[in-house]
């Protein structure tokens, strides 16, 4: 029989590596947050008629909602405990948590829970003074809560000097300012993926102290968790995204109006009017 041309190579091929030997892959993100509806156990629906009609009249709302429109608002009736209950555990909490402002703006703080139908967030805002104890709360329906837009910068853009051992966080920072005043509000947002891009360590420290803080914080729960910061720059963000055992597996600076993973799509908030249909429709 006629061997082949080639000679079989010692250490490779079937049974030629113990058993015991296993490819170290990075662990993916892991738990992905998916649509469950809320059906509230109700013993009696007429007493809580007040919550159920506040629901019904939401989702009439947010059918109304067009993405050419802009954001609806609309306001919560004074509900008693069990009907604030029945309404809260109807909404749920979906995929996106954002704060906004409460740190030194001079502006009091806004936290945006999404609920569990896309794009209709339950918005918290609360005054400077916590011990007044003004608390106002209302629905919003859209793609992005309109304060996360609307929280500006207020201080001039300076970036440090570069230190030692700085080699591409100058350009980086020149890069990004460029893109800010080529910017056209609703425009295609660009990316610079640090995971990819040849950096030091000082690098990242100086990336870190030139962008600084903003006034908004996101968390999106898809696979893993998402964290998004503003910077002292307009429209930059920092996007992280972290696995199910929260290692940093991707970390990109964005130029955007708001990143698109913080965002619900127009189909969403269609599907969302649906689906609190039914829930009413279940409870009732």
């Amino acid at each position: 029989m006629t061997q082949g041309f080639m000679p079989s190579s010692p250490g490779i091929g079937p049974g030629s590596q113990p058993e015991e030997a296993v490819l170290d892959y990075l662990p993916m993100p892991s738990g992905m947050s998916t649509f469950q509806p809320s059906f509230p156990e109700v013993e009696d629906p007429e007493r809580i008629r007040p919550a159920l009609d506040a629901l019904s009249a939401l989702a009439d709302r947010a059918a109304q909602w067009t993405p050419e429109g802009g954001n609806l608002m609309v306001e919560l009736p004074s509900l008693d405990a069990e009907n604030r209950k029945a309404l809260a555990d109807a909404l749920g909490e979906g995929e996106v948590a954002i704060k906004v402002g409460g740190t030194g703006t001079g502006a009091g703080a806004v936290e945006i829970q999404e609920s569990v139908f896309a794009g209709l967030w339950r918005v918290t805002s609360r005054d400077v003074d916590h011990a007044s104890g003004s608390v106002r709360e209302h629905i919003e329906i859209g793609v992005v809560p309109l304060a996360v837009g609307q929280c500006r910068q207020q201080r001039i853009f300076c970036p440090p000097e570069a230190g030692q051992g700085v080699v591409n966080g100058p350009f980086i920072i020149s890069e990004l300012i460029e893109r800010c005043e080529e910017r056209v509000p609703g425009g295609e947002p660009y990316a610079i993926n640090l995971s990819l891009l040849p950096h030091t360590p000082e690098d990242l420290a100086y990336l870190d102290e030139a962008l600084g803080r903003g006034e908004v914080t996101i968390l999106s729960r898809g696979y893993g968790n998402c964290r998004i910061d503003s910077t002292a720059l307009d429209h930059v963000w920092r996007v992280r995204y972290f696995n199910s055992q929260d290692s940093l597996i991707l970390d990109v600076i964005e130029v955007s109006d708001v990143p698109e993973v913080a965002c619900a799509a127009a189909e969403d908030i269609a599907d969302s009017v649906i689906r609190l249909k039914q829930v009413v429709e279940a409870m009732a």
